[in-house]
């Protein structure tokens, strides 16, 4: 339904000032919008020539108005339910990127977050976030946004996801495929899982393979963290130090247990949830048991630790090719032991 509103609303807009030529052609379906200088008439395709005709009242065509117009205008902004000062900052945002595709593409961009369902607060809002945007021409948004909806982001999730994280629409749909196929092979988490990844942490599709790699193996097995737990606890909105530090501040107060093979410990440990999903001031006092001030000089000791690790770890990688190899018995084994390699980083 919020689609069919988007739709109209950018079709009545553009019948409204199709004789003025503000912007290109417009395309909905198989009918094309555009305006014909002569006559003030508008032409639909082949199917639906002369369905549409002017007033009576024509006004005489502009000398410029044969030059199809690209660049946006006030009027044609607030005709779009953009309010006066609202267009102002769209019509300022696209001025300073003249020169580049800004002007050519802004209006399939906008016409792409309106047929999302999104409002013209909220647009703005995310091209405040993502002026980029302006730049990504009409087929690479369809593409990108077609290929999420195909990963499981339906209508309700795929707007969130793009008002919370609208550079995901400025990566190309061959990169987002390569982290899904890194999630469900090198992490073996499931499609749903990696549906809920990128429904609750888009920003993962900008990360690092080796450091997600490292601390999904951290967590899987340092912490004996299964991937549904991962998924449940939005693990990866937070970077490796955020993790480490919680765990390991646990840990050394006796609070937090390695499992053994069999997944056992000799305390109850604490939920990954109930560790991250919180914020710092929760976790001391209901988890660690802990004040701020021991955290903050914990946090200090960790950073000096392991920047003292790294140091001798990247003195050690040189000599370390002949133990890369030791352990490949099964790919649980082969898994641990990438993990083991970098496990004190």
């Amino acid at each position: 339904m919020g689609t069919r509103v988007a739709v109209s609303q950018v079709l009545r807009w553009t019948l409204r000032n199709a004789t003025h030529s503000v912007f290109g052609p417009l395309q909905f379906g198989r009918c094309q919008l555009q305006p014909l200088c002569a006559g003030g008439r508008l032409l639909c395709s082949s199917t639906s020539q002369g369905t549409l005709q002017s007033p009576q009242h024509t006004h005489e065509p502009h000398p410029l108005s044969r030059q199809p117009v690209t660049e946006l205008s006030l009027p044609s902004l607030v005709d779009m339910g953009f309010t006066d000062s609202q267009a102002e900052q769209i019509y300022d945002a696209t001025s300073k990127l003249r020169g580049t595709s800004a002007s050519k593409h802004a209006l399939s961009t906008l016409t792409a977050m309106f047929v999302l369902g999104l409002n013209p607060s909220s647009v703005l809002k995310i091209l405040e976030k993502c002026p980029e945007l302006y730049t990504i021409n009409e087929l690479q948004l369809q593409q990108r946004i077609g290929n999420m909806r195909k990963l499981g982001l339906v209508e309700g999730s795929l707007q969130r996801v793009v008002s919370h994280f609208p550079q995901i629409l400025t990566v190309p749909v061959k990169t987002v495929k390569h982290m899904v196929l890194f999630l469900r092979e090198k992490c073996q988490f499931t499609f749903q899982q990696v549906t809920g990844i990128l429904r609750d942490s888009p920003a993962v599709i900008l990360e690092d393979n080796e450091q997600l790699e490292y601390k999904f193996q951290y967590v899987y097995y340092r912490m004996g963290v299964k991937q549904a737990d991962m998924v449940k606890s939005r693990l990866f909105r937070y970077t490796l130090e955020e993790v480490r530090c919680r765990h390991c501040f646990l840990e050394r107060r006796g609070l937090y247990q390695t499992p053994d093979k069999k997944g056992q410990t000799m305390i109850i440990n604490s939920k990954l949830d109930s560790i991250l999903k919180i914020d710092l001031d929760t976790f001391l006092t209901d988890v660690a048991n802990g004040s701020a001030e021991e955290y903050e000089v914990f946090q200090r000791l960790m950073a000096r630790e392991w920047q003292e690790e790294e140091q001798l770890q990247g003195s050690l990688e040189a000599d370390s090719d002949d133990d890369d190899e030791e352990e490949e018995e099964d790919e649980e084994t082969s898994g641990k032991s990438a993990y083991r390699k970098r496990r004190n980083r």
